[in-house]
């Protein structure tokens, strides 16, 4: 079964691509049977080279791209359909998902019945506070010292002669 995927090739931390044509179960480094173009990630916007006509092609006598090629295939408008989802989930995983998602949604109804019920709880009515006087400008500040220990005490002399 032939494959339409990505070669790496380039140096090391700068990756350049080719897209080639080769049996699956083959190494990507080794023989292709087609070049088919190149992609350089590095450039801004990424430089694509697609062979069109020869990617429609290989695609009509049974190639199979992978789901990287596919998606850029979709961006260049050389195949229609759908992009596809690179990443493959276990069925375990998909489990423990939808268990969390499980529990989230019981919580968020559990958060809302909450509120529902202080909602149609009644509010108690309190008396309202009695104004306070306003306060004038003209009272006068209030001693803190008793009046009786202000009072003069007359001071006692021993002179008595």
């Amino acid at each position: 079964m032939l494959s339409i995927r990505l070669s790496r090739i380039g140096k090391r931390k700068q990756p350049h691509y080719r897209l080639i044509v080769t049996e699956k179960t083959r190494d990507p480094w080794g023989k292709a049977v087609e070049i088919l173009g190149t992609y350089n990630p590095h450039t801004d916007p990424a430089t694509i080279n697609f062979k069109s006509e020869r990617i429609s092609y290989w695609l009509k006598n049974g190639a199979e791209a992978t789901d990287t090629v596919w998606n850029m295939l979709v961006d260049q408008k050389i195949v229609e359909g759908e992009k596809r989802q690179k990443v493959k989930i276990s069925k375990k995983r998909k489990e423990k998902l939808a268990k969390k998602a499980e529990e989230l949604k019981n919580k968020k109804a559990e958060a809302q019945a909450k509120e529902e019920k202080k909602k149609a709880e009644p509010v108690p009515v309190s008396e309202p506070m009695p104004e306070a006087a306003p306060e004038s400008k003209t009272e006068e500040p209030q001693n803190l010292v008793n009046e009786e220990q202000t009072e003069e005490k007359p001071i006692e002399t021993e002179n008595a002669a």
